[in-house]
């Protein structure tokens, strides 16, 4: 779909012109040889596979096609992406639980939305030549803005095509109801996001608060049964022993190491509905460890997260460095396999804060993905089930299975490896086989 509308860039200028064009696009600088059709065709073709949804994402932006071409490129691009399901039925009740003068604050904002997401002009020749016949953008004007009440909110979801639309579509449309732009106010915002959430929570969605924008909350349609409740604020790894910590300002969850600092790791920059990838990761130590070289940021984060793990863990260290090298250049766009992250912190022992302790203080990895959803990866020697003297303990075991209970009802998705899978010559690839499935249950894409 995207080749031709590539290849009709060859009359946008003249040959001199083209390697510009195709350097906004992220193409490869065309061959210098050639007509401007193929120069462009081959400019295309050189694109690696991985860089193809960027490209598209770029040419919407700067040269904008017919809006059914526009909405046939970003359902591709969008059936890549984690979005939870929501059936017409959940869409009507949305719809009809909406009444039309509650639908936006913002007539121009509105406006924009539907242009983004819509086919409007469905008949370009309406209102020409004398014609009677109108189309949708005018259909709107009239009974939307200037005769508030003459379509319900429900007939308009079905005039857009909402109801039958792909889930990402729907998604983004209810996540821009919802924004700042198209309701500039917080309460009217809070208001419209309880209101959806009603019915949409009958199909396991809701829109939760993900982020926030020039002061104002940002929502994200969310998947209710795989999400986690609330968004990561602060997120302690990489340390083999228990952070001495506290809190600088406990009104804005500022934490300070206070004792063996370079012993810890503490990301606490804002993690978004898009999860955590090792590009993120990479940015943050980069500052952090005032590494401006890209390859020696990544080779020293990378170092400093294999120290973390025990050196009395060999299969614990393989699974590791089986991720990161199974995967190779996909790494930067797949979610950081974090180690040694600290759950709970308690400046109690478990023996001071006796029955009321808090399970499993430490996971061995953690995978945030898109849409809220965090995967704890364990890894299970003998010290999970049996004492210290490799006999069976069944309360050290129970302790386990209680707190992966307590894990699953706060939305943490927990699969475990038995240390032994991790010890023969295919573990390697046991481990790659395993995160292409899961990626692939999760919807993260692997190029």
């Amino acid at each position: 779909m995207l080749a031709p509308l590539i290849e009709n860039l060859k009359d946008a200028g003249t040959h001199t012109v083209l390697p510009s064009i195709c350097e906004e696009l992220g193409l490869p600088s065309p061959d210098p040889e050639g007509s401007k059709r193929e120069r462009m065709i081959a400019s295309l073709n050189a694109l690696p596979d991985a860089d193809l949804a960027d490209t598209a994402q770029r040419f919407l932006k700067r040269h904008p096609p017919s809006p059914a071409t526009r909405n046939a490129i970003q359902d591709i691009l969008w059936a890549g992406s984690v979005c939870p399901e929501i059936p017409k039925r959940f869409r009507r009740e949305v719809a009809q639980a909406l009444d039309i003068e509650e639908l936006f604050g913002d007539a121009q904002h509105f406006d924009a939305l539907l242009d983004q997401l819509w086919i409007l002009d469905t008949d370009p020749w309406a209102g020409m030549f004398g014609n009677s016949r109108t189309n949708l953008r005018q259909e709107i004007q009239q009974h939307v803005h200037k005769n508030r009440g003459d379509w319900s909110t429900e007939f308009l979801f079905d005039k857009l095509g909402a109801f039958t639309a792909s889930n990402g579509r729907f998604a983004r449309f209810l996540e821009g109801l919802a924004s700042s732009d198209v309701r500039p106010d917080e309460a009217a915002q809070r208001r419209f996001v309880a209101t959806v959430n009603a019915p949409l929570r009958n199909c396991g969605v809701e829109l939760r608060e993900s982020d926030t924008d020039g002061g104002y909350p940002v929502f994200s349609a969310v998947a209710t049964h795989t999400a986690a409740a609330g968004r990561p604020k602060n997120l302690i790894f990489a340390s083999s022993i228990k952070p001495d910590l506290r809190f600088r300002d406990a009104v804005n969850n500022d934490i300070e190491i206070v004792t063996n600092a370079d012993k810890v790791l503490v990301y606490d920059r804002p993690i978004g509905m898009d999860g955590l990838l090792w590009s993120d990761l990479q940015s943050w130590w980069g500052e952090t460890a005032r590494i401006a070289d890209k390859e020696a940021a990544k080779k020293s984060l990378y170092r400093r997260l294999r120290e973390s793990l025990p050196s009395n863990s060999p299969p614990q260290t393989l699974l590791f460095s089986a991720f990161y090298s199974g995967f190779g250049s996909a790494v930067p766009d797949l979610p950081a396999l974090l180690p040694e992250v600290w759950l709970h912190w308690d400046p109690r022992t478990v023996k001071e804060r006796g029955r009321d302790a808090l399970l499993r203080f430490r996971m061995d990895f953690l995978l945030l993905l898109p849409q809220g959803v965090r995967i704890v990866i364990e890894v299970d020697g003998k010290h999970h089930y049996a004492d210290d003297t490799g006999r069976a303990d069944v309360v050290r075991y129970a302790q386990m299975v209680a707190a992966d209970r307590e894990l699953k009802l706060a939305g943490y998705q927990i699969f475990r490896f038995g240390a032994h899978e991790l010890l023969g010559d295919s573990a390697g690839a046991s481990v790659k086989t395993f995160f292409e499935a899961l990626f692939k249950r999760y919807g993260v894409p692997v190029s």
